[in-house]
């Protein structure tokens, strides 16, 4: 096991006897979804919680024994509204990022980033909102100005989606894989074994687990798709689908 892996593991065990000593609400920062399948197996107590359904990036929490949710307000995230100046172009997930880390805030302080066409709403650890509105000023050379929203003030993610028909040898996720992301089927096996695919916001290392309609793809440097349609075969007996891509 990797340096960083038990550093992680020791912290998600200290938040989880932080929660029985002292019974607390406690939580990790937020992780990737590759440290929450390394979590989820020994701390089957926790829950995931990014701020909204779909999140990929997710706090573990603890949560004791008088609470049974989590608090959606004045809970451990909330909403980092960025709004750009009338007329500034459109900045990307790469630009908020890049400029967040900049400041010197760790990434395990920020969870998903919705961009939008006037700004960004940033999911983030509650207990930095504060010295973010103060701090986060500017991307680049972009003005900006921050304000600090409870989650049901939460807008999705605006993305340019492309629908697109294909045919495949299965409904495997190498070979579905390989479709949607426009490369070969060994591409995507290698891809998938080196922990880069998830489905529905997991990581699947096996290339012959096999998907449904409506399950959610992600390939990590390439993007996420949706399988909407799984029709009947084709004259060469391949199986037809119906995808959606976000560009």
């Amino acid at each position: 096991m990797e340096k960083e892996e038990k550093l992680l593991l020791a912290q998600a065990e200290d938040k989880a006897r932080q929660r029985n000593n002292r019974n607390i609400l406690t939580h990790t920062g937020f992780l990737s979804m590759a440290e929450q399948a390394l979590l989820e197996h020994t701390h089957p107590d926790g829950t995931f919680y990014g701020g909204y359904e779909d999140a990929e990036r997710c706090m573990l929490v603890f949560l004791p024994d008088w609470l049974t949710e989590i608090p959606a307000e004045d809970g451990p995230v909330c909403v980092l509204r960025v709004t750009l100046p009338k007329g500034a172009p459109k900045l990307t997930h790469r630009d908020y990022l890049g400029s967040l880390l900049a400041l010197g805030v760790e990434r395990s302080v920020i969870g998903d980033i919705l961009v939008q066409e006037d700004g960004a709403d940033i999911l983030v650890s509650a207990d930095m909102a504060d010295y973010l509105v103060q701090n986060y000023v500017q991307a680049g050379r972009t003005s900006l100005s921050c304000t600090i929203l409870p989650l049901s003030a939460l807008r999705p993610g605006v993305f340019t989606v492309e629908t697109r028909r294909d045919t495949v040898a299965s409904l495997r996720l190498d070979s579905v894989l390989a479709s949607m992301f426009s490369m070969s089927r060994g591409k995507a096996q290698e891809a998938i074994h080196m922990g880069l695919a998830t489905v529905n916001n997991r990581i699947v290392d096996k290339p012959d687990h096999f998907l449904s309609e409506g399950d959610k793809v992600s390939l990590r440097g390439k993007g996420k798709a949706i399988l909407k349609e799984v029709g009947g075969k084709s004259r060469k007996d391949r199986d037809c689908i119906v995808f959606e891509r976000y560009l």
